[in-house]
């Protein structure tokens, strides 16, 4: 195969990879962040005099899964405009 098409395949499998990243990583941090509200409100109606320290965990929480999904997104940008695969096969040819 030609530099082209190796430059081609690894584009194109860096955007499935990038979508990947970027979908799975919405989903999951979608899903864990309405498990964990769902269950702060469930604990805030059984206790409320609670209600107050739970909320500051919860949002504390809530940092770090959308951290975790911003990382995941500047990964994804890093292969998306600065690939490193992309430098091995124009050195290589």
């Amino acid at each position: 195969m030609e530099n082209v098409q190796y430059l081609a395949m690894i584009q194109a499998y860096t955007g499935i990879g990038i979508g990947l990243i970027i979908g799975l990583g919405a989903a999951g941090a979608c899903i864990g962040v309405g498990i964990m509200c769902s269950r702060f409100l469930e604990g805030a109606a059984r206790q409320p005099e609670l209600a107050n320290m739970l909320q500051a965990k919860v949002f504390l929480l809530l940092g770090l899964i959308d951290a975790s999904f911003i990382i995941g997104v500047g990964l994804a940008m890093l292969f998306a405009f600065g690939n490193p695969l992309l430098a091995v096969v124009t050195a290589a040819g």
